[in-house]
C-alpha cells in the first residue's frame, strides 16, 4: 500500500491565501451583487511594461522560424539575461556578484521552498514572526519541524517577533541557529532593514556558521537611498547569504513567472564528515535535475526590464503602487487607525481597531465594506491584532476601498 508524507498532516487547516479565497467566494455566492474590492494577496493589477511585452512578442515570432527557434534552454538561465542582472542589479551597487552565480527560475516563492533540498534535516531554523507563510510551511513539509501549538507555532523553529514595540526590527538570536529567513522590505509588515541591521545579521551568521536566506522580492520599492537593496551590499555577506529576487512585483510578472536566486561560489556548508561543501554546486545539480528552466520568451521579456525604456516604465509602475500605498496610509491614519509600512514597500500593516482579532476584522471588512485584506494572524502568532492591506490595485478601486473603510471604521 502506498503511504504519504506524514509531514503534510502537520500543516494547519489551509494555506492562508486559499482560506481567504474560500471565505471571499462564500460571501460572493451569498451576495452576488456585492462590489468586492480585493486588497489581499500581493498580485499586481497593471499591464506588463510595454518594453517587456514588445520583447516577448518578438521572441514568440522567433519561435515560429526554424533558424530562430529555441528548444531547451540552459537550466541556469540564458547568459545574456544573467549578465544584465549581475551588472545592473548587483555590480552597479558595489556587489561582487558574477553572472555565473545567478540562477533564473519561475518564482522566488518556489526557490525559497526548493532551497531546502540542498540542506540537511538537523539544522536549527529561525523565522521572523509574522512571516511569509511559505518559509514555515515548506519546512513543515520537509520534516524539519514538530507539530504546531495553540498559537500556530511549530516545534523546532525559532521565532523572532517583529512588532511595533521593537520597531519591526528582527533581533539577533541569543541562541545559535543554522538557517535564517529574512525578508526586507518585509512581507507582511512593510518594514525595512538598514545597513547596520543587516551587518549585525551577517556578523552573527559568520560567527556561527549560519546561512541567511535573504528574500529581496520587494527591493525595487526602496526609495530611501540609505537603505540597501541587496544583502551583498553588506561586507561579508557573500560568505553567509543566498538572495532571492523576483520580476513579479516590479515588472508585473506574477502571471508570467520569472525570478532569480543568487548563490555565491564562495558560500559553503558542512558535510557530515566536517568538510566544507560548495552550495553553488549543490544548487546547480538540484536545478539541473529538477528544473528545465524558464522559457525563452519569458526570459526575453525579463531582459527588457534592463533596457532604457524598460527601466523608465518600471520606475513609473513602482511609483504608481507606492502612491497607492501613500493613499492607504494617509486615509487610514486620518481615520484614526494605527498604520505601519507602506513607505519603501507596497504593503501597509494596520493595527485592528476596537480590539478586533485579525480574522474578525477580515470578516467585518468583507461584510460591511466589501473589501478584502489579509489577516495578520495568518502570518504568525505575532501578527494577531494586525491586518495587511496591499497597494496592488487600480487607483479607482483603491480610493473607493479607502472611502468605504474610513466611513465604517473611523476611530
Amino acid at each position: 500500500m502506498a503511504t504519504i508524507n506524514e509531514n503534510y498532516l502537520k500543516l494547519k487547516a489551509g494555506y492562508l491565501f486559499p482560506e481567504i479565497a474560500r471565505r471571499v467566494n462564500a460571501f460572493a455566492q451569498s451576495n452576488p451583487n456585492a462590489p468586492i474590492i480585493k486588497l489581499g494577496i500581493g498580485d499586481v493589477s497593471e499591464p506588463l511594461p510595454e518594453a517587456c511585452l514588445t520583447a516577448m512578442i518578438k521572441a514568440v515570432e522567433e519561435m515560429g522560424g526554424r533558424a530562430s527557434f529555441k528548444g531547451y534552454g540552459p537550466e541556469q538561465g540564458y547568459t545574456w539575461l544573467r549578465e544584465k542582472i549581475a551588472a545592473q542589479d548587483f555590480q552597479a551597487r558595489g556587489c561582487d556578484i558574477d553572472a555565473s552565480e545567478i540562477f533564473i527560475s519561475d518564482g522566488s516563492k518556489c526557490d525559497t521552498g526548493n532551497i531546502l533540498d540542498i540542506f540537511g534535516k538537523n539544522n536549527t531554523i529561525a523565522v521572523t514572526d509574522p512571516v511569509y507563510p511559505v518559509y514555515v510551511d515548506t519546512n513543515v513539509m520537509a520534516g524539519h519541524t514538530g507539530v504546531s501549538n495553540d498559537d500556530g507555532k511549530y516545534e523546532g523553529l525559532v521565532y523572532i517577533p517583529i512588532n511595533a514595540e521593537n520597531n519591526f526590527t528582527a533581533a539577533i538570536p541569543t541562541q545559535k541557529v543554522d538557517l535564517i529567513y529574512l525578508c526586507f522590505p518585509n512581507n507582511p509588515t512593510g518594514a525595512v532593514a538598514t545597513k547596520e541591521h543587516l551587518q549585525a545579521w551577517v556578523d552573527y551568521a559568520k560567527a556561527n556558521g549560519s546561512i541567511i536566506f535573504f528574500d529581496a522580492a520587494y527591493e525595487a520599492f526602496i526609495t530611501d537611498p540609505s537603505l540597501p537593496h541587496s544583502i551583498y551590499e553588506i561586507p561579508g555577506a557573500k560568505d553567509c547569504a543566498i538572495e532571492f529576487r523576483s520580476f513579479s512585483k516590479n515588472a508585473g510578472f506574477t502571471g508570467t513567472r520569472c525570478a532569480l536566486t543568487v548563490v555565491p561560489k564562495s558560500l559553503t556548508a558542512k558535510a557530515a564528515d566536517g568538510s566544507d561543501v560548495e552550495l553553488w554546486k549543490l544548487w546547480n545539480r538540484r536545478q539541473s535535475t529538477k528544473f528545465n528552466g524558464v522559457s525563452y520568451v519569458v526570459q526575453r521579456g525579463a531582459e527588457a526590464v534592463y533596457s532604457e525604456a524598460g527601466k523608465a516604465q518600471i520606475k513609473a509602475l513602482i511609483s504608481f503602487y507606492l502612491e497607492n500605498a501613500k493613499i492607504i496610509r494617509e486615509k487610514l491614519t486620518g481615520a484614526g487607525l494605527q498604520v505601519y509600512g507602506g513607505v519603501n514597500a507596497p504593503y501597509v500593516w494596520v493595527k485592528t481597531p476596537n480590539g478586533l482579532s485579525s480574522w474578525d476584522f477580515f470578516d467585518k471588512l468583507l461584510q460591511t465594506c466589501n473589501v478584502v485584506g489579509t489577516p495578520g494572524s495568518g502570518f504568525g502568532a505575532a501578527g494577531e491584532g494586525y491586518f495587511r492591506i496591499s497597494a496592488f490595485n487600480s487607483r479607482e478601486n483603491l480610493e473607493e476601498a479607502m472611502k468605504r473603510i474610513t466611513e465604517k471604521f473611523k476611530v
